[in-house]
C-alpha cells in the first residue's frame, strides 16, 4: 500500500492548479544540484537529495511565517568538466546552465514572480557570472544565489574536513537516504591530492581539479566520523536560518534592499 503524503502547497512538484489558479507567489526557489560519484558509498544524486530536503525544509519555516515562496523541481545534473573521465558523471556546461536559467527567468518574469534565488547544492557550479548576465536581461528581476555548505560553520558539527562525499554529506544521507548508503566497510577514506604548486592550496590562485586525479575513491573528505544524529541535527539548523532568510526575501521590498 501506497503510504498517503500531504500535498506541501511550497513544493511545485506537489501542488496543482486547484490550488494554484488564485495563488501569488514573492519567490522562487530554484534547487540546483549534480548526478556524479560520491566516494564508493553514496549515491550519484546526493547533491539533488540534498537539494531537495534543504529547499523543502527552508521553504516549510518560511511558508509558516506567511512567507510565498515555491520550491522549483531540482535540476539534477551540474558542471562536471573535472570529472569527464568518471563513468556517468553528467556534465551541463555553464552555458547550457545559462539558457536554461534564462527560460525559467523569463516565464517567472512574465507571469509576476520577480525574486528568483538559485539554491546551489554543488560546488562545481559557478552561477555568479550568469546571474551577472542574467540581470542584464531581467533587469527588473532580483536574482542571488546561495551555497548551503556555507551557512553555518559545519566544523561545528563534524570533526573531519572536506567537500565531497565527506563526513557532512555522508552524515547527511545516513539521515535522508541510509537505504541508498552502502555499509560502512564499504567507505573509501576519502583521502585527496593537492597541487604541488602552493599558491593554488592558498586559495588566491584556481585551477579546475582534475578528479580522478586527485582522489581514488572520488570523495574528499574522510567520512567515517558520520552519524544520522549528526546529519540530522545539521540539517536542522540549516534549514531553520535557509528558512529564515526565504521569509527575509520574500518580504523585501525590490526598491528599498540598502541601507
Amino acid at each position: 500500500m501506497v503510504q498517503e503524503k500531504s500535498m506541501r502547497p511550497y513544493i511545485l512538484a506537489e501542488t496543482n492548479w486547484a490550488a494554484l489558479k488564485d495563488t501569488r507567489f514573492d519567490l522562487a526557489v530554484l534547487p540546483w544540484g549534480a548526478t556524479e560519484a560520491h566516494n564508493y558509498h553514496l549515491p550519484y544524486a546526493t547533491d539533488n537529495f540534498e537539494a531537495d530536503a534543504l529547499s523543502a525544509g527552508a521553504a516549510k519555516v518560511a511558508w509558516e511565517k506567511g512567507g510565498k515562496v515555491i520550491v522549483l523541481p531540482t535540476v539534477p545534473f551540474g558542471v562536471n568538466t573535472g570529472q569527464r573521465d568518471i563513468y556517468l558523471d553528467i556534465n551541463l556546461n555553464p552555458s547550457t546552465q545559462f539558457a536554461i536559467l534564462c527560460d525559467i527567468a523569463e516565464v517567472l518574469n512574465r507571469q509576476g514572480i520577480k525574486k528568483l534565488l538559485l539554491f546551489n547544492s554543488h560546488g562545481g557550479n559557478n552561477f555568479k557570472p550568469l546571474v551577472r548576465e542574467l540581470g542584464q536581461r531581467f533587469p527588473e528581476m532580483f536574482v542571488c544565489l546561495s551555497f548551503w555548505p556555507q551557512v553555518v560553520d559545519k566544523m561545528q558539527y563534524f570533526d573531519a574536513d572536506g567537500d565531497h562525499a565527506d563526513e557532512m554529506e555522508t552524515s547527511l544521507l545516513l539521515y535522508l537516504r541510509p537505504d541508498l548508503v552502502l555499509p560502512k566497510d564499504k567507505w573509501g577514506n576519502g583521502a585527496s591530492k593537492q597541487f604541488k604548486i602552493r599558491s593554488f592550496s592558498e586559495g588566491w590562485v584556481w585551477a579546475e581539479r582534475q578528479w580522478s586525479k586527485i582522489s581514488e575513491d572520488t570523495g574528499v573528505g574522510n567520512p567515517q566520523g558520520a552519524s544520522k544524529e549528526k546529519g540530522e541535527r545539521f540539517l536542522k539548523d540549516v534549514t531553520q536560518k535557509l528558512g529564515g532568510f526565504f521569509y527575509e526575501l520574500c518580504q523585501a521590498d525590490l526598491n528599498d534592499l540598502y541601507e
